[in-house]
């Protein structure tokens, strides 16, 4: 039942603004049912981390714009996956017989 804890997805773009960068739930809500929300914060923070050091072992201070465009490529794919799921494991209140045949094939 969807209705017991809403099940939303949300991605801001960019994920930064100047030198303010955002990560984990502050950057992208994915819902529950593909299991991806702290993968994709821990995948979040090791992109930072290895720009940032790149940026203070070797002045590399251009690589700071490219943090927003490296995470959005895989934040988007596991939203796509988690959509997925979430279509196939949860029955709308506007579900048609034929829709519902689909969800049960996919499963």
């Amino acid at each position: 039942e969807k209705s017991i804890a809403p099940l939303r997805s949300f991605v801001v773009e960019p994920m930064q603004y100047g030198r303010l960068f955002l990560l984990g739930d502050a950057a992208h809500i994915v819902p529950p049912t593909g299991a991806k929300g702290l993968n994709l914060a821990a995948s979040d923070v090791s992109t930072l981390y290895r720009i940032l050091l790149k940026v203070y072992q070797e002045g590399r201070t251009d690589l700071l714009e490219k943090y927003s465009q490296i995470c959005l490529r895989r934040i988007w794919k596991a939203e796509r996956f988690s959509w997925w799921m979430t279509s196939i494991l949860h029955n709308f209140p506007d579900t048609d017989a034929f829709s519902q045949r689909i969800q049960q094939t996919e499963l």
